[in-house]
């Protein structure tokens, strides 16, 4: 072996011994089973029962049928010895057939053990998923992460859908063959209905110089789409890293269950475009972006945008109406209309961005009236 093999002479002193003890264990079965061929005792326990588990991890599969191959050939060599000129034939024959069947035996140690490491795997993902819902993550989780195979640091966000048809194995399998396929790394994991999918990837191709989900995100998002069942996509916001997935994921599942209230939203949507739906499905996140992003930008800028906001949003999006309303010139409205979509990112003349900036009112005139003291 250490003549031919140049792999084996590199391997630590232990691992050698008990490849030498896997040979002569072969060479001992074999033995045994030439003396009565009817036997019925399995080859992998006679040959591969001595080794430990932990072999499996340091020797390859190849490298394990290198080790068969030269094992048998010092035997071929030694069968003039062995046996007499009439048995020759015999023996040549019987070394070749049990070659053989050592050779599907340590396939099946193989694919045994390649098993118990999926389904370790997969129950290891699954709770490093659960941990970033739970708001539990840490530098463990990080570990585990690592351990999956997770190599991205640069930039990450969570994926929802509905749970498609099939195995959960078959179901994870299909999201890792995609993300690999677009040079990302993913975590899922199954919850009864709902399919939760975390993608990490380097700077540049989830986000956009904004610092938001770009071109690049959304396409390996749509990428990603056929793994889920039917029904709405939902991805929530870019985040620094894996530690921070948990709040993107909470994010994305709030869409998922307010989503059914905009049939038409496209797939896969962002969590952010379904900040009105999240509000009124009574998401608590949702409503403080509403009221501290949307309509605290309006109230610093003054009475004169939120007031011009809501005479436009109440004449259903009429100029000259809101105008009439507040006594100014139609332009007066136009260019604080401008301003209210340079404050706020909604443009008040798209029904969408009007829906969301009138619940944004409602909500921050809400929030107003509790602080405001008892009878002001």
């Amino acid at each position: 072996m250490e003549a031919t093999l140049p792999w084996y002479g590199a391997m630590p002193a232990e691992d050698r011994s008990w490849v030498n003890l896997v040979a002569q264990a072969g060479i001992a079965a074999f033995v045994d089973w030439f003396r009565d061929p009817r036997s019925d005792r399995a080859i992998s326990a006679d040959v591969f029962g001595t080794a430990p588990r932990e072999l499996a991890r340091a020797v390859t599969l190849q490298q394990t049928v290198e080790l068969v191959r030269v094992t048998i050939a010092v035997v071929e060599e030694g069968i003039e010895q062995l046996a007499e000129p009439g048995d020759q034939a015999l023996l040549r024959e019987s070394v070749l057939h049990y070659s053989r069947e050592v050779a599907f035996a340590a396939a099946q140690v193989y694919a045994q053990a390649a098993e118990a490491r999926g389904a370790w795997d997969a129950r290891l993902e699954a709770l490093v998923v659960d941990a970033l819902l739970r708001a539990e993550a840490d530098e463990a989780v990080r570990s585990r992460a690592a351990a999956l195979g997770w190599r991205a640091t640069d930039a990450a966000l969570a994926v929802v859908g509905t749970t498609p048809a099939g195995e959960p194995e078959a179901v994870i399998d299909e999201v890792h063959r995609a993300a690999r396929a677009a040079g990302a790394d993913a975590l899922a994991a199954v919850q009864g209905e709902r399919l939760v999918v975390v993608l990490g990837a380097p700077a540049g191709v989830l986000d956009d110089p904004r610092d938001q989900i770009g071109a690049g995100g959304l396409s390996l998002v749509r990428r990603l789409s056929p793994a889920f069942g039917p029904g709405p996509v939902v991805v929530g916001p870019l985040v620094a890293d894996l530690l921070g997935a948990g709040d993107s994921a909470r994010a994305a599942l709030a869409g998922l269950q307010a989503a059914p209230a905009w049939p038409g939203a496209p797939r896969p949507v962002l969590a952010t475009e379904l900040l009105p739906e999240r509000a009124l499905a009574g998401d608590t996140d949702a409503r403080r972006t509403l009221v501290e992003g949307t309509y605290a930008a309006l109230a610093a800028a003054g009475p004169a945008l939120g007031e011009t906001l809501a005479a436009y949003l109440e004449h259903a999006g009429s100029l000259e109406g809101a105008a009439r309303m507040l006594f100014v010139h139609p332009n007066t409205v136009r260019y604080r209309l401008r301003r209210v979509a340079e404050l706020t990112g909604y443009a008040p003349a798209e029904p969408r961005d009007a829906f969301a900036l009138r619940l944004a009112l409602a909500l921050g005139r809400l929030a107003e009236a509790d602080e405001a003291p008892p009878g002001g």
